[in-house]
């Protein structure tokens, strides 16, 4: 029987390595021999290293034997698919899956770091593997109509997530599923605006999320985060446009159930809405002030992702923002300070201390640990270079740079991944129960090795803590 979970591993664990080649000045009917003798369907065209396109049995039936050309007079370059349709090696089985079905193709091929070719996939090596898979919700998502499927659509997301949970699944897999699905519904939403209420848009501008969503870490109970920069020429009518275009799709994620954020960091509303120029200047801002909101203000900045628009307009804001704040130990200091006034539910002989009032004998998950990790390796990351903006994906080159050595590195992603499959559990069992999901989780209902589990994890999270209470001279903030 096959995995039932093969479709969450990564394309690089399926693919072909061994790829047969060809450049694209190779003549043609060398080509087509080099196909023959190998018994193969295709060449992938490369040039030191890098995919130039794909010569298939099929372009040269169509191309040049069906049109009576002569295949002594052609070169690959002349009759091969380019650019070729590829995928990274660290996408997901499903993810390829739904890419070949997308363009009715057979096969993809796969890329590495830079975009080196690294192999090939088709649609046989994946359809081997038989489970429950996303690849028909992607689908279904890309091809909604309405506000009201999409609304459907992000329900069945949450179904999805709930068999997951019970499937061991790792949970890494599972949180950047849910932000992927995620992206898919909003990307949609836009489509469906642009084509409707909001044709005519400026392309001259960038819709943005920030913090978890900007991480690709959303749990089911994450709110929105987002902002939108436009070009600094824009006319007055686009600039309107512009504002009513985000108000629409603000207030249509809210109706399909991604929740409001309480402190308003939403594209709809006119902070959070500016040109480039504008956005410089409120960032220089929150730099040369930095207050408890300045700074968590700019640690969300920190965390930017575009979802659509013009990407030299986002390069802009991520880089002024590195540029101010790599190597700037003093602000980022502040932005430690900010993070350490979260303490770690631990008391004496390590015993984990409940919340009292409303949240009696439960714990906030985000509060207890997750923002702790999360903040403070993005402060490492940005004061080391770092321009990832995954959590796990900067731990890594954080340890790559020697900023963090192997154990201070594994014991900080086994607690970050410990707290975060407690958060999605219980989220999972709040819908379950028909509850609204949050972050808090009641002590009394984890068995003794879970608690175990989570007081380690937690521990990891104080050891952390001190460590860059030390490096920024704030142990008396610990």
């Amino acid at each position: 029987m096959p995995d039932p979970n093969a479709l969450f591993l990564t394309v690089g664990n399926y693919c072909r390595h061994e790829v047969v080649t060809c450049s694209p000045t190779d003549r043609l009917t060398d080509a087509a021999a080099t196909m023959r003798q190998r018994n193969i369907s295709s060449l992938v065209v490369s040039r030191a290293g890098t995919v130039q396109g794909i010569l298939t049995d099929r372009d040269l039936r169509n191309k040049v034997v069906a049109s009576g050309i002569d295949p002594r007079s052609l070169s690959v370059a002349d009759v091969m698919n380019s650019p070729v349709i590829t995928i990274s090696e660290d996408a997901y089985l499903f993810e390829a899956l739904h890419r070949i079905s997308r363009h009715r193709i057979h096969r993809l091929v796969v890329t590495g770091p830079a975009g080196k070719l690294a192999g090939i996939i088709t649609d046989s090596d994946i359809l081997r593997v038989q489970t429950r898979s996303p690849q028909q919700l992607v689908r279904d998502i890309e091809e909604a109509s309405s506000i009201q499927e999409l609304k459907e659509l992000r329900r069945r997301v949450q179904e999805l997530v709930k068999h997951l949970i019970s499937t061991g699944v790792h949970i890494r897999d599972i949180v950047r599923l849910i932000a992927r699905l995620n992206d898919h519904i909003v990307l949609r939403l836009i489509d469906l605006l642009l084509a409707d209420r909001a044709a005519g848009l400026t392309e001259n501008y960038g819709f943005l999320v920030l913090g978890s969503e900007g991480r690709s870490e959303q749990t089911l109970t994450t709110d929105q985060d987002n902002a939108l920069v436009y070009g600094d020429d824009l006319a007055a009518a686009d600039i309107q446009q512009l504002k009513e275009f985000s108000t629409m799709l603000i207030d249509n994620l809210i109706a399909i159930g991604i929740p409001s954020c309480p402190g308003g960091i939403m594209a709809k509303n006119d902070p959070w809405r500016l040109s480039l120029l504008q956005w410089r200047a409120v960032l220089d801002q929150w730099f040369d002030t930095p207050t408890p909101e300045h700074i968590m203000n700019i640690s969300m900045f920190s965390d930017l992702r575009m979802l659509r628009g013009d990407s030299s307009l986002v390069r802009a804001l991520k880089d002024h923002v590195a540029g101010r704040l790599e190597g700037n130990h003093l602000y980022l200091g502040h932005m430690v300070a900010n993070m350490l006034r979260f303490a770690v539910p631990l008391g004496w002989f390590g015993r984990i201390k409940t919340e009292t009032g409303t949240h009696t004998g439960q714990v906030d998950l985000k509060k207890a640990g997750i923002f702790a990790i999360t903040e403070g390796v993005k402060i490492l990351s940005l004061g080391n270079g770092v321009v990832e903006t995954g959590t796990v994906e900067r731990i890594e080159r954080l340890t790559e740079r020697g900023v963090l050595m192997l154990k201070e590195a594994a014991d900080l992603t086994d607690s970050f991944f410990a707290l975060t499959q407690f958060r999605l559990h219980t989220q999972v069992d709040a819908l379950s129960a028909g509850r609204q999901p949050d972050n808090l989780i009641t002590l009394a209902t984890l068995n003794r090795m879970e608690q175990e589990r989570l007081k380690a994890a937690l521990e990891g999270v104080r050891s952390f803590r001190e460590k860059l209470g030390r490096d920024y001279q704030l142990g008396q903030a610990l």
